[in-house]
């Protein structure tokens, strides 16, 4: 079995999408039997830019690597409105299955079509989108999904949006979560350490209620510092500039996209993660969170309560139960080491192992799918 993997959203920084990708393809290159049958899966990661070249990381092994100098909203352009080039003619292979990690196929002569859909947030509210996902996104992914041979969510509840507002089957959408970091809990809670948001800076994250309920917290109580980590996008120029004036000035820290290699080390000194998404197809902070023994504190929204379950406090995402949550999670130390424990022993039940096993299983699927459609 030849797979090719859109490996573009992993080439800079790896947060949300880009994350997932990378750890789905060194899952599928650790994981995954050498041998089915007659079919060995011969992994490749495809990447255009045309500044940025794919140097594949050390942990992917003997994935081979497709790098093309060609710039990714050119490319994104033909694809999507065109349906070309195929990639074959870009790669100058033959593939069995291409998947790509985002809503819209990769297009292909022969190949069976796997796509990853996250969630449909861009049909939602298309007005909190930008670039490429808004121009391309809502209209589209509709017949791209009914085009592919599988799809891949990470969640039940991104499974049933699909098959609701999409219309697909059923039995063409594949739940696949993801797997949990391998990491060991911290030794000890972090009892001066900061409140945590971790995630990219756009307007789904609902970062304003998050910084309405921190000033409230302000005003009855002293309050941790609280972090902001992850890339900046436009939607949070106005956060950024309120955290630069009082009350917010001084206890309010913006720090930024935070590398793979640091992420440990950023939920060790967290008194708690606070999660206020509008939606989230998944959640891998949070995942991340439960797995290192931080306390959760997340919005009842999307696929969270299906993450958390009884591990967190699920509240609603307006300021003042967010308000009120942190506030127990700060006090109440009965809550707070509950929702650690509870969170190391859900964290347990996603492993990047059974990731693979069911991606695989998707792939012969497909193919299946697609020899049947032939």
């Amino acid at each position: 079995m030849r797979v090719l993997i859109d490996y573009r959203a992993a080439l800079k920084g790896r947060s949300g999408v880009g994350e997932y990708g990378h750890q789905v393809v060194a899952a599928l290159a650790r994981h995954v039997p050498r041998s089915d049958g007659n079919r060995s899966p011969e992994l490749t990661i495809f990447s255009s830019s045309w500044k940025d070249r794919l140097h594949p990381p050390a942990d992917l092994g003997s994935v081979e690597a497709i790098d093309r100098r060609i710039p990714v909203s050119v490319l994104n352009f033909a694809w999507h409105r065109l349906g070309w080039p195929t990639v074959e003619t870009v790669s100058g292979r033959a593939f069995d299955v291409t998947h790509s990690l985002h809503p819209l196929i990769m297009p292909s002569r022969h190949a069976a079509q796997v796509v990853t859909i996250h969630d449909l947030h861009f049909l939602h509210h298309p007005e909190l989108t930008r670039g490429e996902i808004r121009r391309d996104y809502p209209p589209l992914v509709r017949s791209h999904a009914h085009r592919a041979d599988a799809v891949i969510v990470s969640s039940r509840f991104t499974a049933g949006e699909i098959e609701r507002l999409l219309e697909l089957p059923a039995n063409r959408i594949h739940v696949c979560p993801p797997g949990a970091p391998d990491w060991r809990p911290r030794d000890k809670s972090a009892d001066d350490g900061y409140v945590l948001f971790f995630g990219t800076l756009e307007a789904r994250k609902n970062v304003g209620a998050l910084l309405d309920a921190y000033e409230q917290l302000q005003t009855r109580r002293r309050v941790p510092d609280l972090l902001l980590a992850g890339q900046a996008t436009d939607a949070a120029r106005g956060w950024l500039e309120r955290i630069s004036r009082p009350p917010l000035s001084g206890h309010v820290r913006h720090i930024g996209y935070v590398n793979a290699g640091d992420r440990r080390a950023l939920y060790e000194g967290a008194r708690m993660l606070v999660q206020p998404s509008l939606e989230e197809g998944f959640g891998l902070t949070v995942l991340e969170a439960m797995t290192a023994g931080v306390p959760v504190v997340a919005a009842n929204r999307g696929a969270l309560p299906e993450l958390v379950g009884q591990a967190g406090l699920l509240v609603e995402p307006e300021p003042d139960a967010l308000a009120s949550a942190i506030e127990v999670m700060l006090t109440d130390e009965s809550v707070s080491r509950g929702s650690a424990e509870r969170g190391r022993v859900r964290a347990d039940q996603f492993r990047w192992a059974h990731t693979a096993e069911c991606v695989y299983k998707v792939y012969q699927d497909a193919m299946t799918h697609h020899a049947n459609r032939r």
